[in-house]
């Protein structure tokens, strides 16, 4: 059991596969990954070409509890996260901080604010203050779209839903204001390509 700095026990989202993406794309074939994964493998083929060296922010946790049943294997039983978590993803792209957040939802429709953390925006703001670039790359998993949406135009829908606003950002206006990627081969999921028509 992992348990959050107040306590709180943490449960992993599950992330569904899509038997339907061999139907939308034969090429591709259904190779069941999750955002994260092809994520990590996009940021693997970066690092490997000399395009950007960005990784996936380690998770301090706190070990509380250790079950020792052989004297070559221990298995944890209770930990804690040290801290709350910022974003998903850092590093360096063409001498620019690069910093974003990945996020997936089942909807359709639109995208629940639901789904980020206080902590998480305000940290947005910090990288997007001193000139760094901070993005979240949004997933429509039933729909198989990801979008590149970037932080600044994140910010409002965030302090309209602190007023009592919307609980979420409508799927029209992520298609007007973010920038669709689409699904390849190497890379999996190449939003430098959308970094490259925004910033350079």
């Amino acid at each position: 059991m992992i348990r959050y700095p107040n306590g709180k026990a943490y449960n992993p989202a599950k992330h569904p596969n899509s038997p339907s993406r061999a139907k939308v794309e034969p090429v591709y074939s259904n190779r069941g990954m999750t955002l994260e994964e092809d994520l990590n493998e996009t940021n693997e083929y970066y690092l490997a070409q000399g395009i950007a060296v960005i990784h996936k922010k380690p998770t301090p946790i706190q070990i509380v509890n250790v079950d020792y049943p052989k004297r070559s294997a221990a298995v944890i039983k209770e930990a804690y996260f040290k801290q709350a978590s910022t974003t998903d993803y850092n590093g360096v792209y063409n001498g620019k901080y690069i910093d974003f957040e990945a996020k997936e939802t089942k909807n359709k429709t639109s995208f629940p604010l639901r789904n980020f953390h206080e902590h998480q925006i305000q940290h947005m703001h910090q990288i997007v203050k001193q000139n760094g670039i901070s993005f979240v790359i949004l997933m429509f998993t039933s729909l198989e779209e990801i979008y590149l949406f970037e932080a600044p135009s994140l910010f409002p829908y965030w302090q309209d839903m602190k007023k009592d606003g919307r609980k979420s950002i409508p799927k029209a206006d992520i298609e007007k204001k973010g920038h669709l990627i689409e699904l390849g081969y190497h890379p999996r999921i190449d939003y430098i390509k959308t970094i490259d028509k925004l910033y350079f």
